[in-house]
């Protein structure tokens, strides 16, 4: 049997921008796309704790080193600069692989960036 699981969190990240005309998705600043073990066109799940409001997208890679979490598109209507969000992605797997996978947890601090 394959289930879907929890790969990677991004927690507690705070939206830096929201830009309605845009073809959609949502931009991340490549080291935190990297820590998190999230690629380019990968699809999240986003969760807003201020609003809960929780929906899905898919990833562009934003500057590295910024500290971006840009909603673009309609999901630019889904939160507000400064709101706090959590950024999921999943994986498939067997279920014994599921049992012994420890999903990456990644906490950035109040801009968005690595704490070392």
């Amino acid at each position: 049997m394959i289930i879907e699981v929890l790969k990677s969190k991004l927690h507690r990240a705070r939206v830096t921008q929201a830009e309605l005309n845009y073809v959609g998705s949502i931009t991340i600043d490549e080291d935190l796309m990297d820590a998190a073990n999230i690629i380019a066109n990968e699809k999240v799940q986003i969760v807003n704790n201020n609003n809960g409001a929780r929906f899905e997208t898919y990833v562009i890679r934003g500057e590295r080193g910024s500290g971006t979490i840009c909603l673009n598109g309609a999901t630019a209507r889904l939160a507000q600069v400064g709101d706090i969000v959590i950024i999921m992605s999943y994986a498939y797997m067997e279920m014994d692989e599921a049992r012994a996978y420890q999903p990456i947890l990644v906490f950035p601090d109040a801009d968005n960036k690595l704490i070392k």
